[in-house]
C-alpha cells in the first residue's frame, strides 16, 4: 500500500483513542449485513493493537459500543453482543502474546451477563500484560462518565466523608470509570467525521485530532501511522505560550 517506514523514527503519542467509524458504511458499500461490516473490522482492530504494541504506544482507547447504540434495532444489538463475546474470547492468545492488558470502560453493567462474565475473564487472564493497556469503551458515553463522577462525589459529601471545598478538578478526574486511564494525546477517527460523539468529553480537552476517510474496515496500521506522524508535528502549548514557540516566532 505504501513505501513508508512502518516503524516510527520519532516519539509517540503515550494514549491514542480510536473513534471506529464506518463498519456499517463498509457493509453497504460491499452490499453485505451491516455485521459483516463488524466482523471485518475485526482485522483493522487486529493490526492496529499489535502495531500500538509494537511502536511504544502504553495506552489504546477503542470506541467499540456507545450508550447511545443501545438505540440500534434489537437484531443488530444482539448479533454485535454476541459478536463482542466471541471477539473477546478469540482474541485473547493475541493479546497474550503480544503482552497486552485488556479493561473494559464505560457503564459495564448495562451488558449481557455472558459479555460482562468473559469481559472479566479476559481482563484477570491479560492483567499481566505490560507493553500495552487497550481499552475498549463498551455501552459508554462521556457525558454519563461525568454525570456518574459528579454523582459519586455528591454521595461521598452526603456521607460526609468529603467536604464541598474539595471537589477539584483532580477529584472529578479521579472519579470516572478508570482513574488510572491517562488523558489521550491523539484521537483518531475515521470514515470522514468530524465529531466527539460522546467519546472521552472529559479526558480530550488537550487531545490533537486526526481525521481521514478511510473506513474502519479499510484501516491498518500505514493509517495508524500516517496519524503518527500528523501528531509528531504539532506544537501541544496546553494554554501557554512556548519558549520557543514557533507560531510566536513567525509573528515576530
Amino acid at each position: 500500500m505504501t513505501s513508508e517506514p512502518l516503524q516510527p523514527d520519532f516519539a509517540v503519542p503515550r494514549h491514542v483513542g480510536l473513534i471506529m467509524d464506518g463498519n456499517g458504511r463498509w457493509a453497504k458499500r460491499t452490499g453485505q449485513p451491516r455485521l459483516r461490516g463488524h466482523e471485518a473490522g475485526v482485522e483493522s482492530v487486529r493490526d492496529v493493537v499489535e502495531a500500538a504494541a509494537e511502536w511504544g504506544i502504553q495506552h489504546l482507547t477503542l470506541y467499540a459500543f456507545s450508550v447511545e447504540n443501545w438505540q440500534r434495532p434489537a437484531q443488530e444489538v444482539e448479533g454485535l453482543m454476541a459478536f463482542l463475546s466471541h471477539f473477546l474470547r478469540e482474541e485473547e492468545p493475541t493479546l497474550l502474546r503480544n503482552g497486552v492488558r485488556l479493561k473494559g470502560l464505560g457503564d459495564l453493567g448495562q451488558l449481557p451477563d455472558e459479555v460482562r462474565a468473559t469481559l472479566a475473564e479476559v481482563e484477570q487472564n491479560t492483567a499481566g500484560g505490560e507493553r500495552l493497556t487497550l481499552r475498549l469503551a463498551l455501552s459508554y458515553g462521556g457525558r454519563q462518565e461525568i454525570a456518574h463522577a459528579a454523582k459519586k462525589l455528591a454521595q461521598e459529601v452526603l456521607d460526609g466523608s468529603r467536604g464541598v471545598d474539595s471537589i477539584d478538578l483532580e477529584s472529578l478526574s479521579a472519579s470516572m470509570y478508570d482513574p488510572d486511564m491517562p488523558d489521550p494525546d491523539l484521537i483518531v477517527r475515521t470514515a470522514s467525521e468530524i465529531r466527539l460523539s460522546n467519546f472521552l468529553l472529559w479526558q480530550a480537552s488537550y487531545a490533537e485530532f486526526h481525521f481521514t476517510d478511510t473506513l474502519w474496515p479499510d484501516f491498518r496500521r500505514e493509517h495508524l501511522y500516517r496519524a503518527l506522524q500528523d501528531y509528531h508535528g504539532r506544537v501541544r502549548r496546553f494554554g501557554k505560550v512556548l519558549s520557543r514557540d514557533p507560531a510566536v516566532e513567525d509573528q515576530a
